[in-house]
């Protein structure tokens, strides 16, 4: 078993901002001006591609599934608390 992996907290507030604009750009009604939301993700996106804790060829083939996944669960579990 492979013991669990350890990320920045700057990289895990990353991931956690770009899920939330992605489920706000995802429920966003058709025409509603999202420009905003979508340039917000690819900037996101950018800035967690080319984190520093990605300095080795593959730590994002690695570890990005294991980013989203530690980080997908306080998320859901946020927006339900909101609801």
């Amino acid at each position: 078993m492979r013991p669990p992996f350890r990320f920045p907290e700057d990289l895990i507030t990353l991931q956690r901002a770009w899920q939330q604009t992605y489920a706000e750009l995802a429920q966003a009604p058709a025409g509603a001006g999202t420009t905003a939301l979508r340039r917000r993700l690819i900037a996101l996106s950018g800035t967690l591609c080319t984190h520093p804790h990605w300095a080795t060829p593959t730590a994002w083939r690695t570890g990005g599934v294991e980013l989203r996944r530690a980080t997908h669960t306080s998320v859901s579990t946020e927006r339900e608390g909101a609801a």
